[in-house]
């Protein structure tokens, strides 16, 4: 590698230069094989003064297959086979080749089962056009056995990289955009991978990301190979609906990307446990803890794709919307630019320390209102990955961030006025109501912004909200001079411990009302966790809604 990793969850390198995980060409004198991922080049080691004697070359060495491809190392092992590293002799150029490993002792119908998976890697993968999948090159028969010959891919497996520490969330991201290519490319050919893990992606030089072995790929029309009783796939990586043995789908393989990139921001696969049954259990079961060194876009992927139900996963180009905000960089901070008046010094203005004193509080109060008018929150532009939803029905436009999921009432059932984004996760969710006068029969609606959150507050306390869990009596902080658009308006941030006897976890609520001049009533509503690491980003959620609510009427 170029530079150390961190151990601490941080930024990989300590900097914000470019990341890259490429190792030099191979270099004798020795080589160390990856035994997690034998598709890897070997990493070079620096020979002490005294060199050992060479090692005993491995059985096998020199041997030539298919009449071109001379083996000169092994690199390791996985399930099915040996990888070597070889010379293809005819176009002079170092490749892998993969030795079918199979046990003697296994029923012919498992060996035939396991010779046929060979084929079907390198068929899914010699079908697949993408810079993130691993080329293969040709499968040469030897005594009815297929040997894979693919591209020599210099570098190392995510899985090594992460046992030095855990990756920063933006080239976690680019590492997991990559990833997410080579499974659209690999869908969009009705190929499954089933087996996405840190061990099957490799690390290559100049940036490259690289997803390997397809050797239990499942591949669109073509019978299953799973011998009965047989499990495939690594348990802690695999998906809900693969564990329960129903039929997989595009989903399942984001499942394991989702698994991944948590893997890789907290140096651990959530469902990991300490045996095969227990792993599945949790897989099935178990809810994994907020991730701690992901946050906003990079979060909202991870516990989306990580959702039990494959249904509300998001889908690959919701994935890749987040994963790009995510690994883009931080945009540098607004450069303040002063107009000089005309005649003024060429040479431009400076202004020492008594100068600035001298200039008094009105220059910098006229400065601030200045700054106030081009900053307007009410104007600004959205953060990236936010979008704005015009809801017809409450008569409103909203800025949400692009991926949470809308849902609105029934009108055949529900006369309110609503509407509602959440987060995959369940964590943040947004809801607009909007109570209108010519439809408020009993004379509900308050006199004003104010009088209409006092009102609501005192139910709080009183009765807590049901639906929210919220018990009674909860922590309230309200606000009767924030306005809009110049007028008046009033916001309450309540805080909670939800009534559950099971699990209670610490709420936070903000709730902005506004009085139209018509007398209709807008409640504008987020809710988010109290406490970790979901509630920092829950307040920039509600800081930017709130800033850019846009009603059709003031």
């Amino acid at each position: 590698m170029n530079g150390p990793m961190s151990n601490n969850g941080g930024a990989p390198y300590g900097s914000d230069e470019p990341t890259s995980f490429g190792l030099q060409p191979p270099n004798p004198p020795a080589a160390v094989p990856h035994p997690d991922n034998p598709y890897a080049a070997p990493t070079q080691v620096v020979p002490h003064q005294t060199a050992p004697s060479a090692p005993e070359p491995e059985p096998g060495t020199g041997r030539l297959i298919g009449g071109r491809y001379r083996l000169l190392a092994k690199l390791g092992h996985g399930g099915m086979g040996t990888v070597w590293r070889a010379k293809d002799e005819t176009v002079d150029r170092e490749v892998a080749v993969k030795e079918p490993r199979v046990p003697d002792h296994l029923p012919e119908r498992e060996r035939a089962n396991a010779f046929e998976r060979m084929r079907r890697e390198a068929r899914a993968a010699a079908r697949l056009d993408h810079p993130a999948v691993v080329n293969v090159h040709d499968v040469a028969v030897v005594d009815g056995q297929p040997w894979i010959v693919m591209e020599l891919v210099h570098g190392r497996s995510l899985g090594d990289a992460l046992q030095e520490g855990t990756l920063g969330a933006r080239e976690a991201a680019r590492i997991g955009l990559e990833v997410l290519g080579a499974l659209e490319a690999a869908h969009a050919a009705g190929i499954l991978h089933r087996d996405v893990k840190p061990d099957n992606v490799l690390l290559g030089r100049h940036d490259r990301v690289v997803l390997t072995d397809f050797g239990i790929a499942q591949i669109e029309g073509e019978t299953n190979l799973t011998d009965t009783g047989g499990f495939v796939g690594s348990p802690e990586y695999i998906a809900p609906e693969r564990v329960l043995g129903q039929r997989p789908g595009p989903a399942s393989d984001l499942w394991s990307l989702g698994v991944v990139l948590y893997a890789a921001t907290e140096g651990v696969s959530p469902f990991r446990r300490s045996n095969t049954p227990a792993t599945l259990q949790s897989v099935l079961n178990a809810t994994p803890a907020v991730p701690a060194s992901a946050s906003g876009p990079l979060a909202d992927v991870i516990t989306g794709l990580l959702q039990k139900d494959p249904a509300r996963r998001p889908n690959a180009a919701q994935v890749r919307a987040l994963l790009e905000t995510a690994a883009r960089p931080p945009a540098p901070a607004p450069t303040q630019v002063v107009q000089l008046a005309e005649g003024a010094p060429k040479g431009g203005v400076r202004l020492g320390r008594k100068s600035l004193i001298g200039l008094g509080a009105a220059v910098v109060a006229a400065a601030v209102a200045a700054y106030l008018v081009i900053a307007d929150p009410f104007a600004g532009p959205l953060p990236d990955g936010w979008t704005t939803k015009k809801v017809k029905d409450v008569a409103a436009t909203l800025a949400v961030p692009h991926a949470y999921q809308e849902d609105v009432p029934d009108r055949k059932t529900d006369e309110a006025h609503w509407v509602t984004y959440t987060d995959y996760s369940g964590s943040i969710w947004i809801g607009l109501r909007l109570d209108r006068k010519a439809e408020d029969s009993n004379n509900t609606i308050a006199g004003s912004a104010a009088a209409e959150m006092y009102e609501d507050d005192k139910k709080f306390k009183e009765n807590g909200e049901y639906e929210l869990g919220m018990p009674e009596n909860p922590e309230t902080d309200t606000d009767d001079a924030v306005t809009y658009q110049g007028k008046q308006a009033a916001k309450n941030t309540i805080t909670y411990i939800t009534d559950d006897s099971q699990n209670p976890r610490p709420r936070e609520m903000q709730i902005f009302y506004y009085k139209t001049s018509k007398g209709d009533m807008y409640k504008l509503t987020i809710s988010y966790p109290g406490k970790g690491d979901f509630t920092k980003r829950g307040q920039e959620v509600a800081r930017t809604t709130i800033a850019n609510l846009d009603v059709d009427v003031l």
